[in-house]
């Protein structure tokens, strides 16, 4: 027999503290505004390490400690010695989309059996390495797959879908421009 608690964990998420984040957020907008900083420095060649410290959520600073390895394969100067930077945008957004599918089939209350994604997208380098100016510096068009299995019908798995979609911020940000400003400090 399971207990109330054990019924509001679905897929690994408290149901309970989700719908009541949902409701604080509902009721002051502010504490659902995040700040999200990465610190980064090269360490040589291709390769960089990147430093997380914390998030701002709803003005409360959150301590986070992680670092990032990244590194280039050696058929791009690289050691390959870490996932490189085109992996790690990729993973980013197959992470994003998984909580959105783990959080919303939970409240759905939809057991998930199986989550995967698959991304896939083509680079042309000749952008990159400054080659031909007429050819994309990036990703043109990504694919990604889902696989979807649990105790959910047919109808409960494309809404998931079409949340996800909808509501996933790293979704959000690959599939819409992001302005990109800057400052340059030379030391």
């Amino acid at each position: 027999m399971s207990t109330p608690a054990q019924q509001e964990n679905t897929n690994g998420i408290d149901v309970a503290a989700l719908k009541q984040t949902i409701a604080a957020i509902e009721e002051n907008p502010a504490a659902g505004l995040t700040r999200w900083t990465v610190r980064s420095r090269w360490q040589g060649g291709t390769r960089s390490d990147h430093y997380v410290d914390g998030v701002d959520i709803g003005g409360q600073k959150v301590d986070r400690k992680f670092q990032i390895e990244i590194d280039e394969p050696c058929e791009l100067c690289g050691t390959n010695q870490h996932a490189n930077p085109q992996e790690y945008l990729l993973a980013a957004t197959n992470a994003c989309m998984m909580v959105g599918y783990a959080t919303v089939a939970a409240v759905m209350g939809v057991k998930l059996t199986k989550l995967e994604l698959e991304i896939t997208g083509d680079i042309d380098l000749r952008g990159f390495l400054d080659i031909d100016a007429s050819v994309a510096r990036g990703y043109e068009r990504l694919h990604y797959t889902v696989h979807l299995a649990g105790d959910g019908t047919q109808e409960q798995f494309e809404k998931m879908h079409e949340v996800v979609q909808r509501t996933s911020p790293n979704y959000y940000n690959i599939a819409n421009p992001v302005e990109l400003t800057s400052d340059l400090v030379v030391e």
